[in-house]
């Protein structure tokens, strides 16, 4: 597993492991970099099979190997405990791991997650792979900013949308690794488990969320015993990415 160390260095400083959606880049935190590292140790990481991580996910491996490697991570910087942020998927690793190791994190931070995908999620999924099946990694790229963004903010940022395209395609994961990890993501259903998942959760949603729609983080708050919920009327599927003064200042107050 390829991963980072940013803000605090000190073994013993207080640490956050941020694990993103199904990009799988670590470099997606960009934005919560200075603004959590004046007061923590941040690990960023690729997942399996994206950036400079290599391999593919397991094809029945599902969440449960992807949240494996969270493990690995938090195992080979000896931490007995850490707070956690995920961004979609990577929200669904830390519900896999409460159900496994409870009391392994400290604090959770799930945007804009589900315990079960929702039928809308699932027709979302189906465009994506007709455009990757039938028309190409370019065109499968091309459409990805329209599930993260808000049209404003694809409108008023163009430069920043041409450079992620190019870099998009330049990097992209592969087929078989990204077919795998949509088809985990279908897959997950802890619906029924959770009541048992006790981890301290903060749930932020966002409203104009085209892909995940914000009532999937409502079923979340309801069924988790310690969970808050913040949802905001913008910021897209990426609200950390498009509002992510507002969305590191909830984040702080949350985890201190």
């Amino acid at each position: 597993m390829h991963y980072d160390i940013h803000g605090l260095t000190a073994p013993d400083a207080p640490t956050i492991i941020l694990s993103s959606g199904l990009g799988g880049s670590g470099s997606y935190w960009a934005p919560q970099i200075a603004a959590l590292g004046e007061r923590y140790r941040l690990v960023t990481y690729d997942h399996t099979g994206c950036g400079k991580t290599g391999g593919d996910v397991p094809e029945d491996g599902g969440i449960r190997a992807m949240a494996d490697d969270v493990l690995t991570i938090a195992d080979a910087l000896k931490l007995e405990q850490f707070d956690f942020i995920g961004h979609a998927l990577g929200g669904l690793m830390a519900l896999d791991i409460g159900l496994r190791q409870l009391g392994r994190i400290a604090k959770q931070v799930l945007i804009n997650a589900w315990s079960k995908a929702d039928p809308h999620s699932g027709r979302c999924f189906d465009v994506r792979i007709e455009l990757l099946e039938k028309s190409g990694v370019p065109a499968f790229v091309k459409a990805q900013p329209l599930f993260l963004y808000p049209a404003i903010f694809m409108a008023e940022n163009p430069e920043r949308m041409a450079a992620e395209e190019a870099h998009a395609i330049a990097h992209f994961q592969g087929k078989t690794n990204i077919l795998r990890r949509i088809a985990a993501l279908r897959a997950f259903d802890v619906d029924a488990q959770l009541a048992t998942i006790e981890t301290p959760t903060l749930l932020i949603a966002t409203r104009d969320d085209l892909l995940v729609p914000y009532s999937r983080s409502l079923r979340l708050a309801e069924g988790l015993p310690n969970a808050t919920l913040s949802v905001t009327d913008f910021g897209g599927h990426a609200v950390n990415v498009t509002y992510p003064d507002a969305f590191n200042q909830t984040v702080l107050d949350f985890l201190s």
